[in-house]
């Protein structure tokens, strides 16, 4: 077998690899954001898809709209240094750490109030058994 044809391989291969399901697979082929080969009516994965898919797959954990990352993904295919794609990425990665950190500051709050009027409860709870 040739180190290309090594390379390809089937949505249940390829979904396991990525611990997803072939579900998921088929939601974003159907986003266009990857195109595995057809044989048949089989679907058979290249080494640059299953890596689209590892793309795809981080720029959701990390919160990323599909139109980003699709846009990332463009970008990478048109240039091949990827220097825009760089930009790009750095300029949307700065803005999701912004908004990380409102939510974070929020977050913070919350707890403190909450905390304060757990603190509450409970002293007016402590204060009813006594008497």
């Amino acid at each position: 077998m040739s180190e290309a044809a090594e390379q390809l391989q089937g949505i249940q291969e390829v979904a396991d690899s990525l611990g997803i399901t072939t579900r998921t697979l088929r939601f974003y082929e159907d986003r266009g954001l990857i195109e595995p080969r057809r044989v048949g009516t089989q679907r058979i994965y290249s080494k640059r898809e299953t890596a689209r898919m590892q793309l795809i797959l981080r720029g959701k954990r990390l919160g990323f709209s599909l139109r980003d990352i699709q846009e990332f993904l463009d970008l990478y295919d048109a240039d091949p240094q990827h220097l825009e794609q760089m930009r790009a990425l750095a300029g949307r990665c700065r803005e999701r750490i912004e908004e990380l950190e409102a939510q974070k500051a929020a977050l913070e709050q919350t707890v403190k109030e909450l905390a304060t009027i757990e603190r509450e409860a409970l002293a007016r709870v402590k204060g009813t058994e006594k008497s």
